[in-house]
């Protein structure tokens, strides 16, 4: 991949996450967030789907802050449709609380077809459900704020709501948007602290699109996300989706990506720990990519040395 140009004069430090999703009990999932804690990863995230074995977002971020200090809870990411951005505020606004600021909100429009027919919830075109997602940050971001809020869009009313609390970051928790179509990454390079970099998803719903996928796409989304940022791209944390890591081996398919369609980006991390370090390092001078988020704990004992060696750096 080419250098993109401009680059930050000082290199933004390099920052993990791991997503987890189920545990036995409360005690296991408080000893899963420790150890990441103790390991040096920034972040523990969850998911926010209806069907398959999860957690459930709000109560397994709430029970892992609890039993953590410095970790960072999250989300990766809720889904947009499935509530009602003025709910959804005030949940957010509550754990914020309850972790002393440690709440990083990543959210997204929704797109699991198997979970909107499962449920019963329509399923609209993917322009209509960004279209509605950029209302929910801003009814989101206004909430936070603090103050009666009043918003009068396409799908969504709010009449001189006032919430409390409000978050403990000001004027609100950072927000994570990932997204791999150009839409979708132009809204996030408009409105996210933190953009999650990942393949296109097909628009009915099945499943992430393979022809989205190799380096050159990947960078074209880095593109993207620079061109419609404008001035604030160098507070913009750029990051992905680590699909696979460790020795070559047979293609492992996480949820409904495929590994092989992203060989030779840095959502696919082959090779010893040294080598892969150096590819990060390499990927951060050239793309201004710093935050990895592993997607399966299968892989925990092989990310573990990257993160052990490079976060905060």
């Amino acid at each position: 991949m080419r250098p993109l140009a401009p680059r930050p004069p000082r290199p933004r430090p390099f920052r993990f996450a791991a997503v987890l999703r189920t545990a036995g009990s409360g005690r296991e999932w408080a000893a899963k967030a420790r150890r990441l804690e103790d390991s040096g990863y920034a972040a523990l995230l969850v998911p926010d789907h209806l069907v398959g074995p999860r957690l459930a977002p709000v109560a397994a971020m709430t029970a892992a802050a609890c039993a953590t200090e410095r970790l960072t809870v999250g989300t990766l990411v809720f889904a947009n449709d499935y509530r009602h951005p003025a709910v959804l505020a005030k949940e957010a606004a509550t754990v914020d609380v309850l972790s002393d600021g440690r709440l990083e909100f990543g959210l997204g429009t929704g797109w699991m077809a198997g979970d909107y027919d499962a449920a019963g919830l329509p399923l609209d075109p993917p322009g209509v459900r960004v279209d509605r997602l950029a209302e929910a940050i801003a009814v989101l971001k206004g909430l936070w704020r603090g103050g009666p809020f009043s918003f009068a869009g396409e799908h969504y009313r709010i009449d001189a709501l006032e919430q409390d609390p409000v978050p403990v970051q000001r004027p609100g928790p950072r927000l994570m948007l990932g997204g791999g179509g150009p839409r979708m990454l132009r809204l996030a390079a408009r409105e996210a602290d933190v953009v999650n970099l990942t393949m296109r998803v097909r628009a009915d719903g099945t499943g992430p699109d393979a022809s989205d996928g190799g380096p050159g796409a990947f960078q074209r989304k880095i593109e993207i996300v620079r061109d419609a940022a404008g001035a604030r791209f160098g507070d913009v944390e750029l990051g992905t989706s680590v699909l696979r890591i460790g020795p070559e081996r047979g293609t492992e398919a996480w949820s409904a990506a495929d590994p092989s369609a992203q060989a030779d980006t840095p959502q696919v991390l082959t090779g010893s720990t040294d080598e892969i370090c150096d590819r990060l390092l390499r990927w951060r001078e050239d793309l201004g990519l710093t935050y990895y988020v592993l997607h399966h704990e299968r892989d925990l004992d092989a990310f573990t040395p990257v993160v052990e060696k490079l976060a905060g750096t």
